[in-house]
């Protein structure tokens, strides 16, 4: 395991180190009230190490502490994982972003688009246009997730075993065509709605490669990098931490071990949007490829111009989600911040109310785990808890706040 420490002074990195204390001072107050098990947070800036903190347990119940080699459910930032897969794809020429999925994904030749009715009594039209691949990076497919409860087709996707997770026994081939045969919420392109999208591009990424999802990453990512503990399940139970949702009234943290067998056993469908474990030290190398323009340690996953396209606001006219999303559930605010390709991309700072640069790209997790990565201060940012839902609580925003305010040079 690659060691997780801060290896350089952080006043050399540009950071007082007393205002990054202030990290350490907020989060713990978290453990302390009783509203996160335990945290761990990894700061890095030019390439070294500036911060690393952690306080409370990673398994409250057996008295077991967050450590660094502490196994975490990433949930959805597996999603960034997969679009460099699919974009590792591109850059061989496999496939054109402008390209319909259908090619490879035949279930998808005809999709339908809800207009009306209920759940029970759906009114369809055919897609005016294909599902391409941008769309799926982008999740302007019109595909969504049951558990945003927002209208018939997310109530349709409940009753089918959709709703945080894929039903027993159906693997990532079989639930693509479960999702294609369900009505879009919109036609493609036309808006923005967090999604199975990036599930279905896994399967994408299956049938171009002719491997295995859980193979391709192995092969093309994980191993390159040196990221030996991140994977769809982990026989190290001991390491893996206990999953938590918050009691209703209260906030106090209970206990889930329903979410908490995520990860514990080799999964059915192996979840491009939301399927992996890691540690903060693997998915810091992974951070700091993208950071160096796909290259890191002499390896490279991705060419630099690949790298900027995919940190590159996508949505058209430059718009931010607020304007072209759905106002639903989704890992980072909507004000301010468009979407690339696998990524929120922050536009504009003073509509987000943040003090993060123009230019950075981030994602997160279900569980309230978070990343950055801001070119323009050449720094990454990283958190791990295990708390569901991740808007319980404003943790990232919290985590932005502090880091920048303790950047000084």
């Amino acid at each position: 395991m690659t060691e997780l420490k801060v290896d350089s002074d952080p006043a050399d990195l540009g950071f007082d180190a007393d205002r990054l204390g202030r990290i350490d001072t907020h989060f713990a107050r978290y453990v302390d009230n009783g509203l996160l098990p335990g945290w761990l947070a990894v700061i890095s800036r030019q390439g070294k190490i500036a911060y690393v903190g952690s306080s409370g347990l990673r398994d409250v119940e057996a008295g077991l502490p967050v450590e660094p080699d502490t196994r975490w459910r990433i949930f959805s930032m597996t999603k960034p994982i997969t679009s460099v897969a699919a974009m590792m794809l591109y850059e061989q020429g496999l496939f054109q972003l402008t390209d319909p999925i259908s090619h490879w994904l035949p279930e998808f030749a005809e999709p339908r688009v809800f207009t009306k009715g209920s759940s029970l009594r759906p009114v369809t039209e055919p897609a005016t246009e294909p599902i391409r691949v941008w769309h799926l990076l982008t999740h302007t497919a019109g595909l969504t997730y049951g558990f945003h409860n927002a209208g018939p087709v997310d109530a349709l996707y409940r009753a089918q075993g959709y709703e945080w997770g894929t039903p027993p026994g159906l693997d990532l081939a079989a639930c693509s065509q479960a999702w294609a045969k369900l009505p879009l919420v919109f036609q493609p392109g036309s808006e923005w709605n967090y999604s199975v999208a990036t599930d279905v591009l896994g399967r994408l990424v299956e049938v171009v490669s002719g491997k295995p999802l859980d193979e391709f990453f192995s092969a093309a990512i994980f191993e390159p990098l040196g990221m030996t503990e991140t994977a769809f399940w982990t026989e190290d139970k001991d390491r893996l931490a206990a999953m938590y949702v918050p009691t209703p009234g209260t906030g106090k943290i209970v206990r889930n071990d329903a979410f908490g067998a995520v990860g514990a056993a080799r999964p059915d469908c192996l979840s491009g949007g939301g399927g992996l474990v890691s540690t903060a030290a693997d998915y810091h190398r992974f951070t700091q490829m993208l950071l160096r323009g796909g290259e890191l340690d002499g390896v490279r996953v991705l060419g630099p111009r690949t790298v900027e396209l995919m940190a590159s606001n996508h949505l058209p006219g430059h718009v931010d989600l607020e304007a072209y999303g759905r106002p639903l559930f989704a890992e980072m605010p909507f004000d301010g911040h468009g979407f690339g390709l696998g990524f929120s991309v922050l536009e504009d700072p003073i509509k987000a109310k943040t003090l993060a640069s123009a230019g950075e790209f981030a994602w997160g997790g279900a569980a309230s785990t978070a990343f950055w990565v801001d070119p323009d201060e050449d720094l990454t940012a990283m958190f791990f808890t295990q708390l569901l839902p991740s808007s319980t609580y404003p943790l990232r925003q919290h985590l932005r706040q502090l880091v920048y305010q303790a950047l000084v040079g």
